[in-house]
């Protein structure tokens, strides 16, 4: 078995060790930079599977970083920064990063998030996003014929509601901000009118839930956006 290549982009030695432990622990290859100027020239001669970047570098800001690199790698990149205002989650997000976790954080905590953002990812490499049938739960979703189950039962889905729910399919699992699901759907016009999102999520569970009060799938990340757990890739009719 191939072990997934992670970069940590992190100048507290402390963390850096922390993070490192609990990820080889798991049989993973672990890289480490202090920089944003290494994590760089890192970035492209390590390949990696996956990138763990602090905000708060000596010689730059994280956010810039990640921006930068986005440019040219695909990998998933997932930030571990101790500021927690919604600005900058925000910000780290539209900038390119695929998930952010508060420090202080816990093992369990990073490592299924690591774990989530490379099966994404290898789902993306494969190719499987071809397929117009997946599912989440008890939810199956035809994408060629906007066709949506629960359970087996057919469920009506308005157009929004559906433009909405395939912007988190189409987003796997990663963190979706709000002004980007708002483009998505309804297009720039909309870019402010974050209760348009609250209002269509909550029809969406509403329909597909087990428990709309308590969702499983269509998950709220506090103050930034929405992202959908559990996505399986169910084959081609």
């Amino acid at each position: 078995m191939i072990k997934p290549r992670i970069l940590i982009v992190e100048d507290e030695a402390d963390i850096r060790r922390f993070v490192r432990m609990a990820l080889e622990k798991e049989g993973m290859n672990v890289f480490e930079t202090t920089t944003a100027e290494d994590a760089r020239l890192n970035a492209g001669s390590r390949k990696p599977d996956l990138m763990i970047v602090d905000l708060g570098l000596p010689d730059g800001d994280g956010k810039a970083l990640i921006r930068e690199v986005r440019n040219w790698v695909s990998a998933p990149i997932l930030v571990l920064s101790a500021r927690e205002q919604e600005t900058e989650k925000v910000e780290a997000l539209d900038a390119g990063a695929d998930d952010y976790l508060t420090k202080p954080f816990g093992v369990p905590e990073l490592l299924a998030r690591v774990r989530a953002q490379l099966r994404r990812a290898s789902t993306v490499s494969q190719g499987d996003t071809a397929s117009p049938l997946v599912k989440f739960g008890q939810v199956t979703v035809n994408l060629a014929t906007h066709e949506v189950a629960r359970a087996d039962e057919p469920v009506h889905l308005t157009p929004n509601e559906f433009r909405l729910l395939t912007a988190l399919i189409h987003g796997h699992g990663k963190v979706l901000t709000h002004r980007q699901l708002l483009m998505d759907v309804w297009g720039p016009g909309y870019a402010d009118r974050s209760h348009y999102i609250r209002i269509y999520m909550a029809q969406l569970r509403q329909k597909l839930e087990d428990d709309p009060s308590q969702p499983v799938h269509l998950i709220t990340e506090l103050q930034v956006g929405y992202r959908l757990s559990g996505l399986e890739i169910s084959g081609t009719n």
